[in-house]
């Protein structure tokens, strides 16, 4: 007798139940790390059994791969598709910092899965640091400092080394996000508050503007239209958005 072939509705149901696992181990491995999470509440949140989890994965540390993966590909698509746009070299390195600052935001799985192999590898335990380097920051580093260079070719930006600009974007960002704590204590003020963050991305918009363009008139434009054009997001919001680019 011919084996049955699967429908397409039995893989769009495969598919669909491999992606509830994965997003359940995201969140999971992002709060707990690798030796913390526990296998039963991913199955939980995803709403499968056990077994069904290992069928699709074979174990924990290769969904925890495939964890890792998905949410570089995330990234690397969130990142790429703004720095590939239609716009001028300074307007995209703008709304690039931008979306950094945003991810950061809404989707802190990235972040939270980067430190604990960070963590990882400080203390001498075999960890996916490399791995997560070559998937996200080999492919959109060379293109984010190309447009550094690009900018600066063309009089739009500030003759000043490209790896200068590219922390002065992007480190504010990153230690806004690392400081919290400190400067929760220091000000008495939450800056994760969506009212401070709001505040936040907008000084961080407008200084890039006035800071990396040669003609600050025109720096003050671009920020101003890319801070009409992007919302923030809620939290959660770009994971969705990520999810449709995939």
């Amino acid at each position: 007798m011919a084996k049955s072939v699967p429908t397409r509705t039995q893989h769009e149901r495969a598919d669909h139940t491999r992606a509830r696992i994965l997003d359940a181990a995201i969140r999971e491995f992002s709060e707990n790390g690798l030796a913390g999470a526990r296998t039963e509440q991913i199955a939980e949140a995803a709403g499968v059994n056990k077994a069904l989890l290992y069928y699709y994965f074979q174990g924990k540390e290769a969904l925890y791969a495939a964890a890792l993966e998905a949410v570089a590909e995330r990234v690397v698509a969130t990142g790429m598709a703004v720095l590939e746009g239609k716009r001028s070299a300074g307007e995209r390195l703008v709304r690039f910092a931008l979306n950094h600052f945003d991810r950061i935001h809404s989707q802190r799985a990235f972040q939270n899965l980067m430190h604990q192999e960070m963590v990882r590898l400080h203390r001498g335990e075999e960890n996916a640091l490399a791995s997560l380097v070559e998937k996200v920051f080999r492919p959109i580093m060379p293109r984010l400092l190309e447009l550094f260079a690009e900018g600066k070719a063309s009089g739009e930006l500030i003759q000043v080394d490209e790896w200068q600009m590219m922390y002065a974007a992007l480190g504010a960002n990153v230690f806004y996000f690392l400081s919290a704590p400190v400067m929760r204590i220091m000000t008495e003020r939450d800056p994760l508050e969506r009212s401070a963050m709001e505040q936040r991305r907008r000084a961080a918009v407008e200084y890039l503007g006035q800071t990396i363009f040669a003609d600050r008139r025109r720096g003050a434009r671009v920020a101003a239209r890319v801070l009409a054009d992007t919302p923030m997001p809620e939290s959660g919001e770009l994971k969705r958005f990520e999810v449709k680019l995939k």
